[in-house]
């Protein structure tokens, strides 16, 4: 029975080791780089400081935890000296409630001033979900879109756990308690519950798409029903409004903004870094031990 939950937690016996036995090495390299390439928060041009007038946000990776983006969005949105955003994703999708909070804060941010969403290379399911609200949605004429749909998995251990002897023991108040459990086949009314459930997130999926797509609800199947399309087939069916590269996105939003020179605000080096390190450790680790519903 040790071997077995040793094998069910190997993946996060292995991070702790790396932290343990290499803390040190990445803390000196990560002074290194921050003493290397120092910041670069400011925007220099031939030695004199612009102000930034346009903010891109990147949405890269599973979408799980959102927070840092809402918190770039919200700065984006209060800032008066940025015009316009560009919001550039390359996601296959995530967990169903952040998506709808990042679809819901783009919708805020352009009621304030105009977004475009830029497929870099792939948008789809929980990352197209949170794109809908844009002025604008541009694809890169290599990127999958689409996949509109809902899902929710879960393993069935009943016969592992039978052969090496193992059984679980619950006490429960409520029917649906244990729902979703891994433990043993799901009973057919637990079962239909948790469909239930999928339709009607799905249901709520399809219609903030017909509404800000302005698409009729009714032809779904058309373009969503978990389809994945090229970009060109996306355009076709009114997923995305134009099939081009980022340099046609950056001069798109310039143009929606207004603004007669684009002065694109800069994350600082050593930031970016540490945020995409931070980010790509918890996605992994909680993509594969989180049991969510998730649009992916």
């Amino acid at each position: 029975m040790l071997n077995f939950f040793k094998t069910i937690f190997s993946p996060i016996i292995a991070i702790l080791d790396f932290i343990t036995k290499y803390f040190k090495t990445v803390v000196f390299l990560t002074i290194i780089y921050f003493v290397v390439y120092g910041t670069n928060g400011n925007n220099m041009d031939s030695g004199s400081f612009e102000t930034a007038n346009l903010q891109r946000i990147d949405l890269v990776g599973p979408i799980l935890d959102v927070s840092k983006t809402l918190e770039d969005i919200e700065k984006a949105k209060n800032d008066s000296n940025i015009k316009g955003v560009l919001l550039v994703v390359n996601s296959p999708g995530g967990s169903v409630a952040p998506s709808v909070e990042l679809a819901y804060a783009i919708k805020e941010l352009k009621t304030v001033k105009p977004v475009i969403a830029y497929a870099s290379g792939v948008i789809a399911s929980g990352s197209y979900y949170a794109s809908i609200w844009a002025d604008k949605i541009i694809a890169n004429p290599g990127s999958m879109v689409g996949s509109i749909g809902v899902i929710m998995q879960g393993v069935n251990t009943e016969e592992l756990m039978a052969k090496i002897g193992v059984s679980t023991q619950t006490v429960k108040a409520g029917k649906y308690k244990e729902s979703g459990t891994p433990t043993r086949k799901w009973f057919d009314y637990e079962k239909q519950q948790l469909q239930s459930i999928i339709d009607d997130t799905y249901q709520m999926f399809i219609s903030d798409v017909a509404s800000a797509r302005k698409l009729n609800v009714k032809d779904h199947t058309i373009y969503a029903d978990a389809k994945v399309f090229t970009a060109r087939q996306a355009k076709n069916v009114g997923l995305v409004d134009e099939v081009a590269t980022i340099s046609s996105a950056k001069s798109q939003i310039a143009k929606l903004s207004k603004v007669k020179v684009a002065v694109w605000n800069k994350q600082d080096k050593f930031e970016k870094f540490m945020d995409k390190l931070i980010s790509e450790t918890v996605s992994k680790i909680s993509m594969n031990f989180a049991s969510t519903l998730k649009a992916y």
